[in-house]
């Protein structure tokens, strides 16, 4: 048997007004997963623990089986554990976003982000960049390391952990009542905007029509993780598909392997047919029980406020990864079970995370249930399927016969 696991990040959403109070999951054309959900069991799972912040770094360890209020010890940890970062116990991990902020004559804590990403500036453009902030900010305690796209990771020796912001939780507002109290952060954030704003690099961003990085955003303080072998807690090897440092840092630190994905970038037009051939290729063809497939491009549209591109994100994801790889490992005569999900909402609305619980869809192509309901949020609270500690639900992927039936 061959698990696999789907996860549209920021996939979940409310109803909207333009989409005819549909959710953009239930307004998308996803004929595989209309065709999967008559199949499956549908339920609501919940996969950030009360009082934890809606986070993917949260979210995925629950999807992955781990439980965060036991293992979560912040998110740059994770991702620093995927680009290679030789953490100290002592040292603390902040994730460094290159952001747009406002380009006006205001103070800076006046500003305003634009966007959390930069117009989803390329890992290229970040390294020349990322280099002229280091040739100034990297000294003392604080070390900077390239990550992926606009996310990467700034490592504080003998630091001591912070509550920060989030930068998509102050989209469109001013940023002074978030930014650090910690004196040589908040100088390190000024003088990066110093530094980028008039950067060559930048004022050809701006010619090109798109958003100029012109700011280095610190958040998501943390320390050293320290999860469980994923192996030697569900006897299954597995790997991690996924364009995002924060994953393969899940996967680095629960010790499953990483695929390196070409043109795999986070964003709507990434590699999707690159990720399913990774998937199947490690499952059918190098020994590998488990694949993770994680794709980012819907809740970057949450964050971004666009209906039409997450519609269209969650349409790729059917068409370009679900349909055909269910039918490529049936044509291998592979018997498999599926779990399809996002790990939090991403609402158009609000264009950030919530804790509200996410519908799942679990197919076993060995034993095909029969049911009436549709895979979408909607549908999923009339199922009456709820699993409420959502660290259990791969449990459910893993176990040999399924509890409950639909209807």
């Amino acid at each position: 048997m061959k698990y696999v696991i789907i996860l549209g990040d920021g996939m979940a959403d409310e109803p909207i007004p333009e989409l005819h109070e549909r959710t953009p999951l239930a307004y998308a054309k996803t004929p595989a997963l209309d065709a999967l959900s008559k199949k499956s069991q549908i339920g609501l799972v919940s996969t950030v623990p009360e009082g934890m912040a809606p986070g993917s770094d949260t979210a995925n360890l629950s999807v992955m089986g781990y439980d965060p209020r036991k293992y979560y010890s912040g998110r740059s940890p994770l991702e620093a554990l995927s680009i290679g970062v030789p953490m100290k116990d002592t040292d603390v991990a902040l994730r460094c976003n290159f952001v747009t902020i406002s380009e006006d004559s205001h103070p800076f804590e006046q500003k305003i982000i634009l966007d959390h990403s930069s117009s989803e500036i390329s890992t290229e453009d970040c390294a020349v960049l990322l280099d002229a902030v280091k040739e100034e900010l990297e000294k003392g305690p604080w070390h900077f390391y390239l990550g992926t796209s606009y996310r990467h990771c700034l490592i504080w020796e003998k630091g001591y952990l912070l509550d920060l912001t989030p930068p998509h939780d102050v989209l469109g507002q001013i940023i002074g009542p978030y930014l650090p109290k910690e004196e040589e952060l908040l100088w390190m954030m000024k003088r990066s905007h110093e530094i980028l704003k008039d950067h060559p690099l930048n004022q050809k961003r701006k010619e090109q029509g798109l958003h100029p990085a012109n700011c280095c955003w610190f958040w998501g303080a943390g320390t050293k993780p320290a999860l469980p072998d994923f192996g030697g807690k569900y006897g299954k090897k597995g790997i991690m598909i996924s364009a995002v440092d924060l994953l393969k840092g899940i996967a680095v630190g629960a010790g499953l392997d990483v695929a390196e994905v070409e043109g795999a970038n986070g964003g709507l037009n990434t590699n999707y047919e690159g990720k399913r051939e990774a998937a199947v290729k490690a499952l059918a063809q190098d020994g590998y029980d488990f694949a993770y497939i994680h794709v980012e491009a819907p809740d970057e549209m949450g964050h971004q406020g666009s209906i039409e591109r997450k519609v269209e994100a969650i349409e790729y994801l059917d068409s370009r990864i679900i349909g055909p790889l269910v039918e490529e490992l049936e044509a291998k005569n592979l018997d498999f079970r599926l779990l399809v999900l996002p790990d939090h909402p991403t609402p158009i609305r609000l264009r950030t995370h919530t804790d509200k619980e996410v519908p799942y869809l679990l197919y076993d192509s060995t034993k095909p249930e029969k049911n009436e309901w549709d895979y979408n949020e909607a549908e999923a609270i009339l199922s009456g399927n709820f699993v409420p500690q959502g660290y259990k639900l791969i449990e459910m992927l893993f176990a040999e016969k399924k509890d409950k039936k639909n209807g």
